[in-house]
Order: C-alpha cells, then sequence, then structure tokens
C-alpha cells in the first residue's frame, strides 16, 4: 500500500504520456532545448552530491571524532542550514551580490543547503560505528591513510552514498533556487511548461526524463549499498573520541565556520538588513502568527503521514534482499525527484477522481507533504533497523513472540532515534515545501513559505522578510532537534 501511494505521481505521469500524440511526444524528448536542460540538471545534481560528500565528511568526523569546545554548538552550527530554505539562500546571495547566476553560483548555493544530508547519516554512521576494527588495524601497523581508506570509509559508505543521494534529488527537484539564480534545469522547464505555454505533453516529457534520471540516481546508491554490505557490521561499542592536535581543532574550527558563514551567516545577515531596511513598514502580525501556526501543523502532520508510509518500505529493505523490495524503494524515492507541480496535478486528479470531497483540503495537503517526502523518513528509518543486529530479533522469535510483536518490541525500541530522525527531516522540508503546497492548500489557508512567495513576486521584499525570518526560525526547531538527538538516524 505504501508504495501505491507513492507511485500515484508516477500514475498521473504515466497516464498524461499514454493520452499524448506519440510523434509529439518524441518531438519533444529530442529536441536540443530538452537536451540540454536534462545535461544541465544531471550535471548540478551531480556537482552538488559530490561537493556535498566534500563538505559532510570532514563535518560529520570533526563533530563527532574530535573533542572540540562546546561539541553541541558544532552540531547544531552543522544542522541548522536545512533551516533556510533553498529560494531563501539564493535570494540572500542575489541580494548581497546583483548578477549572481550561472552554473557554479547555483552549484554553490545547493551544496551548501544540501550538505547536512550528508553530515547527518555519516555523523550518525561515524556515531555507532565500533572503533575496535580501526584499532586493530593500527596496532598491524596501517598508517592513518589506509586505516582511513580502508577500514573507515567502507564502514560511513552507506550513510554516505544515501546522504549524496537525498541531495542529488533535492537538486534535480528545486525550482526556487534555480529559477533565482537564473539556471535553467528540467524542473524549470516543467514549470514554464505548465504555467507559461501551458503545453501539458511537453511537461510530461520533461518530468519523464526527471524520473528517469531519479531511477538512475537511486540505481546507483543501492549498487554502493549492497557492495559497502559486505563490512562487518557495527557491534554497538562505543567509538574513541580523539582529542586531536591543537592545529587540527583549530583547522577543523576554522572549516567549520567557514561553511557556517557561507550557509547561515549570509542568508541571515541578509534577511537583517532587509528588516533593518524596511522601517516604515506596516507587518500584518496576525496574519503573520496565523501563517507560522498553519506552517507548523501541517509540517508535522506530513511528516507523521511520511514516517507511516515510510516504516513497511524501510523494513523490508533493511532485512529482505530482493528485487521486488530494491523496486518498491526506487518507486518510493520518487516524490523526491517528481517536480511539485505534477504531484499537485496528480493529486487534484485523484481527489477529484476518486474523493472529490477531499479536493483543496487539509489532508490531501497533508497526503502531498507524505508522498513528496516518504523519502527522507525512508533513507533514515532503513538505516536505523539496518542497524539492529538481526540475532536480536531471532532471539526474540524463538522465544515465542510473533513478527510483529518482535518488530515492536525489539525493533522498533533500538531503531526509533533513527525512525524519529527521518521524521524531523521530514518536517522541516514540509515547512518550506512551496509548488504543492500552492496548488493544494485550502481556500484561506496560507504557510510561511506560500506568504513569502506571493511577497516576493510582486516585490515586496520589506513585507516579505518576516516571514522569511519566522520560517527560519520554525524550520530551525526540528533542525535544532535533530542536533539533539546526536545524529542516530
Amino acid at each position: 500500500m505504501p508504495a501505491v501511494v507513492a507511485a500515484i505521481p508516477l500514475g498521473y505521469l504515466v497516464l498524461r504520456l499514454s493520452q499524448s500524440d506519440p510523434e509529439r511526444l518524441l518531438a519533444s524528448l529530442w529536441r536540443t532545448r530538452t537536451l540540454e536542460l536534462a545535461a544541465n540538471s544531471l550535471g548540478l545534481s551531480a556537482t552538488v552530491a559530490i561537493g556535498c560528500l566534500v563538505i559532510g565528511i570532514p563535518t560529520a568526523w570533526a563533530i563527532t571524532r574530535l573533542r572540540l569546545p562546546l561539541p553541541g554548538l558544532w552540531r547544531a552550527v552543522a544542522t541548522l542550514p536545512l533551516a533556510i530554505p533553498s529560494y531563501v539562500a539564493a535570494f540572500a546571495w542575489v541580494a548581497t551580490w546583483p548578477g549572481l547566476s550561472g552554473f557554479w553560483p547555483t552549484a554553490a548555493v545547493m551544496t551548501l543547503a544540501c550538505a547536512p544530508y550528508v553530515t547527518l547519516p555519516v555523523a550518525a554512521a561515524l556515531t555507532m560505528a565500533d572503533s575496535r576494527y580501526a584499532d586493530a588495524a593500527r596496532t598491524l601497523g596501517a598508517d592513518p591513510t589506509r586505516v582511513l581508506l580502508r577500514v573507515t570509509l567502507p564502514r560511513i559508505a552507506p550513510a554516505a552514498a544515501a546522504g549524496a543521494l537525498l541531495a542529488a534529488l533535492y537538486t534535480l527537484a528545486d525550482f526556487g533556487a534555480v529559477s533565482i539564480l537564473r539556471f535553467e534545469t528540467l524542473t524549470w522547464g516543467v514549470h514554464s511548461a505548465f504555467e507559461g505555454s501551458l503545453d501539458r505533453v511537453l511537461a510530461a516529457a520533461l518530468s519523464a526524463v526527471l524520473v528517469t534520471m531519479a531511477f538512475v540516481f537511486v540505481a546507483v546508491e543501492q549498487l554502493m549499498r549492497r557492495r559497502a554490505a559486505r563490512v562487518v557490521p557495527a557491534t554497538g561499542a562505543e567509538p574513541t573520541t580523539l582529542s586531536g592536535t591543537p592545529r587540527s581543532r583549530v583547522i577543523a574550527i576554522a572549516g567549520l565556520l567557514l561553511v557556517a558563514a557561507l550557509s547561515i551567516g549570509i542568508p541571515l545577515g541578509a534577511l537583517v538588513v532587509r528588516l533593518v531596511g524596511g522601517v516604515g513598514i506596516e507587518f500584518d502580525w496576525p496574519r503573520l502568527a496565523e501563517s507560522t501556526a498553519s506552517t507548523l501543523g501541517l509540517g508535522v502532520a506530513g511528516a507523521a503521514v511520511a514516517v507511516i508510509l515510510a516504516l513497511p518500505i524501510a523494513t523490508l529493505a533493511a532485512r529482505y534482499r530482493s528485487t521486488v523490495g530494491a523496486l518498491l524503494e526506487s518507486v518510493a524515492y520518487l516524490g523526491h525527484v517528481v517536480p511539485g507541480v505534477v504531484v499537485g496535478l496528480s493529486l487534484v486528479v485523484f481527489t477529484l477522481s476518486i474523493a472529490p470531497a477531499l479536493y483543496q483540503t487539509v489532508f490531501a495537503l497533508v497526503f502531498a507533504y507524505g508522498v513528496l517526502f516518504l523519502p527522507k523518513a525512508l533513507g533514515s528509518s532503513r538505516s536505523a533497523i539496518q542497524s539492529v543486529p538481526p540475532a536480536l530479533e531471532d532471539t526474540s522469535r524463538t522465544l515465542g513472540l510473533g513478527r510483529l510483536t518482535t518488530w515492536w518490541r525489539v525493533t522498533a525500541r533500538i531503531a526509533i532515534p533513527g525512525i524519529a530522525a527521518g521524521g524531523l527531516l521530514a518536517a522541516v522540508t514540509a515547512m518550506k515545501e512551496l509548488p504543492a503546497t500552492l496548488m493544494l492548500r485550502p481556500i484561506g489557508v496560507e504557510t510561511l513559505a506560500t506568504e513569502l512567495w506571493q511577497k516576493t513576486a510582486i516585490a515586496a521584499y520589506g513585507a516579505a522578510t518576516p516571514y522569511a525570518i519566522a520560517l527560519v526560525i520554525v524550520a530551525s526547531i526540528p533542525t535544532f532537534l535533530l542536533a539533539r538527538s546526536g545524529y542516530r538516524s
């Protein structure tokens, strides 16, 4: 059932493609412009994924394995970029340096925004890893570089690959940042086809290319995970925290401060400047309070639906290796790459056809959040369930407990921190969601993201600033809880 729910956008896309004229569809797919947009999306996503690995792995190592002053502060700082929507970050950079645009500025902004997707799972893997293997390698004469390459990296590879996958998929589906930085990708093309030329065939063709790319990314991540699964699982022993030399700690702190300044300092600084410069503008504080409450309520509800949908698929993927399980997991990841406008349209068609009473209701919007952010909960939940030793479940079964009881009393209790971390990650993303919210929100219901978008669309930047700041503050709540969780995802 969860996979069927996750496949609703894909079903809509297949239906739209099947109803299109084949010759026109092929012409849309093979035109030069489509190939250019596909190359832009592929290059941007791959670059962002690599950049997130370059930033995320050293960051995770520094905050988990080095004795830094104020460790809780550095964990919070490493997670906080999740609270800043990519389109807000892009707006801040453009406001600071007008004229900024193109591939590399877009890649830099997206990398800074998505780096925590790698930091979180890698930090969790390092926290849960048994350091005795590395200690044994060092006692056998292996130098630090060989220990890193032969022992540590293989153990964190699945977590790093999962984080890079989320970063790549997030970049594939992003519309706001690429639009502000004027770098044309497939999502830009889909939105232009739907909203500009009303060419549904072209929009469906571009969306099909996006979905194909998503399948490729997911297949690569699954291949890496299967190869890394040969590594001996963690035994639960406490990892060694290295004190490090004074020079290494200074370098680590300098690097963390630099990343924080670029990913957090500049966006927040630009917002503060806008707020100070907006003296004399009257803010609608009751409206701000209402949209803040809507953002919190809808985000939490959407995250709960995402976790409920993710758990069966995560359990199947973590415990049973099969073609069916791999296919279901791949389908579940589609919600993260199908453009929000396509998800919105698919649910509009679905609700009007199956349950008209649900059209433009809170239930439809929360359901859309669950489909969109199912991958956020899925990756974390799968990793958490996979870390539970199967021997514990076997022991429970030999004592007479059934499968469901064993899962609830043994697996879920051990994996609950990771499952909760996935829910928090889904919540912080749902609070920032824009395209599907614009299409599916009930009449009279506004979120901070929709208010921000509507005001920036008419260049009312002073009036938009309080909503941007409130959105960052609200999204910081689950982000802070993620940092407090110790990254056990």
